[in-house]
């Protein structure tokens, strides 16, 4: 019973870091990244689409993203999209594609950015611990019910901090990568 509930709660773990790893590709650093456009939807001959299933992006140069759409009907959705999401940039419309220009960040934004990052860092060590919680519910219902021996109680114990430990080291890797690559100019 006990490697049934450390065999459920590695993978729910691993999906949490998983999930830090995705938002903080989403967080600028000083070189432009497409990632931040990935939450960003255009009407598109009445349906909401996504910018990646409908242009080509690219970053020509370390601060500029390139959008060149399959069809030059989307210019203007495209452009109205970003111009209404929150990723805080001007759009540039060309007549073939739609360029955005990331501006210098200054160390007052750099600062922000890396409260920002570490907050990312403490959710998922939230949803770490909790993950642990309903592992170690598990745990002690199986005491209550006597499908679970003391010893087993004690190693199930030992076997989630490891985890726990283990998947909060890389959580903190990822949040001081990635701050050391938003403070770098």
């Amino acid at each position: 019973m006990i490697d049934q509930i450390l065999k459920e709660t590695k993978p729910k773990m691993e999906k949490a870091v998983e999930s830090l790893m995705g938002d903080l590709t989403k967080v600028r650093t000083g070189r432009a990244n497409p990632s931040i456009l990935d939450g960003v939807y255009a009407s598109y001959y009445g349906a909401n689409t996504a910018l990646r299933e409908m242009a080509s992006i690219s970053t020509p140069e370390a601060n500029q993203i390139v959008i060149k759409p399959w069809d030059r009907n989307a210019l203007g959705p495209i452009e109205t999209a970003i111009r209404n999401s929150d990723v805080g940039l001007a759009p540039i419309n060309d007549g073939q594609a739609v360029r955005l220009v990331l501006p210098p960040m200054t160390e007052e934004r750099r600062r922000e950015i890396a409260g920002l990052l570490k907050k990312y860092g403490e959710e998922a060590k939230v949803a770490l611990r909790n993950i642990r919680r309903e592992a170690w519910e598990k745990v002690q219902n199986g005491m209550k019910n006597n499908t679970v021996t003391e010893d087993d109680r004690y190693s199930a114990e030992e076997e989630l901090n490891k985890l726990v430990d283990e998947m909060n080291k890389e959580v903190d890797k990822l949040v001081v990568e990635k701050e050391t690559e938003v403070m770098k100019i």
